[in-house]
Parts: structure tokens; C-alpha cells; sequence
């Protein structure tokens, strides 16, 4: 796994991988040409925020906004990120 993402950083979903919300799986998905990953609740939550327009810190600041009672957010998103780019479900947006 990889330390991928620093709080500066913008992450985005890569061009051939599509999040959304699927009610038959009353979970968000992550939608590919091979098949779906069914995402836990605190994965789409972290990738549903990865819209390539806000960084890794505001990404963290908007979570622990929704979840007040969550502790220490800033290693587990920072964690799922490493782990969600070796997946390359999600890239740095291009410059």
C-alpha cells in the first residue's frame, strides 16, 4: 500500500472506474468494463468526495464536519486513499 496522497493533493476517480449509488446494493459502487466493487459506508463516503476539485485536507474537514463523533479521520482517509490508487480506483487530478 501506498502513502499516495499528502493533504495538499486532489484526488479524482480514474477515467475507467465510475462511483454511484446503487440502490439494489443500498451502497455506493464503484462501476468498471470488468465488473462492481461494492463499497463499505466510510469508502463512499471518502470517494464520494473525490470530485478533483477539492483537496485531500478538505475532503478530511468535510467528513469530520458530517461524522463530530469519528476520531483521528485524517490516517484511516489517508490510508483508504493509498489503498484506493494501488486499486487505481482514483488518481491525482492532472495539472
Amino acid at each position: 500500500m501506498s502513502n499516495a496522497f499528502g493533504l495538499t493533493d486532489i484526488p479524482v476517480m480514474a477515467p475507467t472506474f465510475r462511483l454511484q449509488w446503487e440502490e439494489a446494493q443500498d451502497s455506493y459502487v464503484i462501476l468498471y468494463p470488468e465488473g462492481m466493487v461494492k463499497l463499505n459506508p466510510a469508502a463512499g463516503e471518502i470517494l464520494s468526495r473525490c470530485d478533483g476539485e477539492h483537496t485531500v485536507a478538505a475532503l478530511i474537514e468535510d467528513l469530520q464536519r458530517t461524522f463530530p463523533d469519528a476520531e483521528s479521520l485524517s490516517n484511516d482517509v489517508l490510508t483508504f486513499l493509498g489503498t484506493a490508487h494501488d486499486h487505481q480506483w482514483i488518481r491525482h487530478k492532472p495539472t
